[in-house]
């Protein structure tokens, strides 16, 4: 067997083994390094995966040689090619940008075990991606999330720890609603493999422990990925977590759970429940166009930057759902694609932030009055993915609200109301985004404030090709589109 036909285990393998060896680093440079090396090795894994999907379609790795279902199966096709790309590369760029503010904000001696953390947090979401059974989801699931338990509790503001016990409540209970859906489908089919576990619903008689699965399936998932009214953990997670973390996790943490909620429901329950499609989008739809109107809403009166940014990544998670909720191929590629192009623009944002963070010791937008003059390169870079998140033409935004909005023109009267919805939301980003602005460059620094240097420069090359890829892809955006585009004909393959 060649090299190339063990990438599917490597993906995950990698970081995994990486992980303990970085562990027992002593000096902090060689683990982050180590760590660094890991993560990018692993994006050219899935760029390697991604050409191979996209040249002969799903790719099957069976672990130990063992087929599915009886043994651990791994597929990757394009939806799964896509989550891999967001979530490696969001790892790398974190880390490459965010070597000068870990070292500020994480203890030395702390730092290989951070760092190990990190690497198992990689492993997990990849492993998430790209298992092809439920058991094992869940594994991967809990892998991820007592690791990034630990990496956004690894900063300096003793508040993170209130903000990751909340969270670890939350995604305790998500993960337990989870495994007892997988409980109840197990107990009526003997199976986890997704594919086996589909066909063998067609022979079940009586569907309502089914039903009541996908209930708990649907509820748990919501709850790891902040889906509204769920959403309590992620504000305080995204604020007090250092800001590299919070750059890797707004990325591509939530999308993964988004993943699994949309892989499972289409794939699994989708062909076998009548009128499924209907009841999902029925109760996908109020609670998408309630995430976007409530997160743009409070973003507008929030003081503080990072959690101004989680607010509004509440009501970009609101976008995905929205075109999920329309079940139809325009409306699956919207919101698949604005995966991609929500972590190009948050990334940026919270990179700017990152930024920022280095030089000012408190991030209330109070305190960014007249910093753009000081900070010219950073602010920029925080306009710019400002730009994309509004979605004006030219960036990544763009494309995904071309889409949404033509999505919504297929559904009648309700695609109206979603519209209308959209250009509110874009227009309460507008004002959001503003404020921002508007104190940044137009304001006056306090006379006794201390002079600001611009960020290091190993920050600020990576936030600014974070920029630069939004705006590639706004202009060019086959790769995303077309990976959407196959993802959504797959899922929508498998209704009634």
């Amino acid at each position: 067997m060649t090299l190339t036909a063990q990438l599917p285990a490597l993906q995950v393998v990698l970081p995994m083994l990486t992980a303990p060896l970085v562990a027992f680093l002593r000096l902090p440079q060689l683990s982050w390094l180590a760590t660094t090396v890991a993560s990018a090795t692993a994006f050219g894994i899935a760029v390697l995966l991604t050409q191979a999907v996209l040249g002969t379609g799903t790719l099957d790795y069976a672990m130990g040689g063992w087929p599915a279902p009886y043994g651990i199966a791994l597929a990757i096709d394009e939806f799964g090619a896509l989550l891999l790309l967001i979530v490696t590369g969001a790892s790398t760029i974190a880390l490459l940008a965010g070597k000068a503010s870990l070292d500020q904000q994480i203890e030395s001696a702390r730092q290989p075990l951070f760092y190990a953390g990190w690497l198992l947090a990689l492993a997990g979401l990849s492993g998430i991606v790209m298992t092809g059974d439920a058991f094992n989801i869940f594994v991967f699931m809990e892998i991820s999330s007592l690791a990034a338990y630990m990496l956004v509790a690894g900063g300096p503001d003793r508040r993170a720890l209130t903000a990751v016990f909340k969270y670890l409540i939350m995604g305790t209970v998500g993960a337990t609603f989870y495994l007892i859906g997988i409980g109840l489908v197990y107990m009526m089919t003997g199976t986890l493999n997704l594919a086996d576990m589909e066909a063998r619903i067609a022979e079940v008689a009586d569907l309502k422990p089914i039903l009541v699965a996908a209930g708990f399936i649907t509820i748990g998932l919501a709850l790891k990925a902040a889906v509204f009214p769920l959403h309590a953990w992620l504000p305080n997670a995204y604020t007090f977590a250092p800001h590299a973390v919070t750059v890797f996790l707004a990325a591509c943490s939530t999308k993964v759970s988004l993943y699994v909620l949309l892989r499972f429901d289409f794939f699994v329950f989708q062909g076998n429940l009548e009128r499924h499609d209907v009841q999902f989008a029925g109760f996908l739809l109020p609670l998408a166009l309630l995430a976007i109107l409530v997160g743009s809403l409070a973003a507008v009166f929030e003081r503080n930057l990072k959690r101004l940014l989680a607010y509004s990544s509440i009501a970009q998670i609101g976008y995905i759902l929205l075109g999920a909720s329309c079940v139809s191929l325009l409306g699956l590629t919207a919101g698949i694609v604005h995966m991609f192009n929500h972590a190009l623009a948050k990334g940026a944002l919270f990179l700017a932030v990152a930024c920022i963070g280095v030089r000012l010791s408190r991030l209330w937008v109070d305190d960014l009055a007249g910093l753009a003059r000081q900070m010219p390169w950073t602010l920029a870079a925080f306009v710019a993915g400002g730009l994309s998140l509004i979605g004006i033409p030219g960036t990544a935004g763009f494309i995904s609200k071309w889409y949404l909005i033509s999505a919504a023109l297929e559904q009648g009267l309700t695609g109206v109301l979603t519209i209308v919805v959209i250009v509110v939301s874009s227009l309460l980003a507008v004002v959001y985004i503003w404020r921002i602005v508007e104190v940044a460059y137009f304001g006056s620094r306090d006379a006794q404030s201390p002079p600001v240097s611009e960020a290091p420069l190993s920050l600020l090359l990576p936030t600014w090709f974070i920029v630069i890829a939004n705006v590639y892809f706004g202009l060019v955006p086959a790769l995303p589109v077309d990976l959407a585009s196959a993802a959504a004909r797959s899922l929508l393959g498998h209704l009634l």
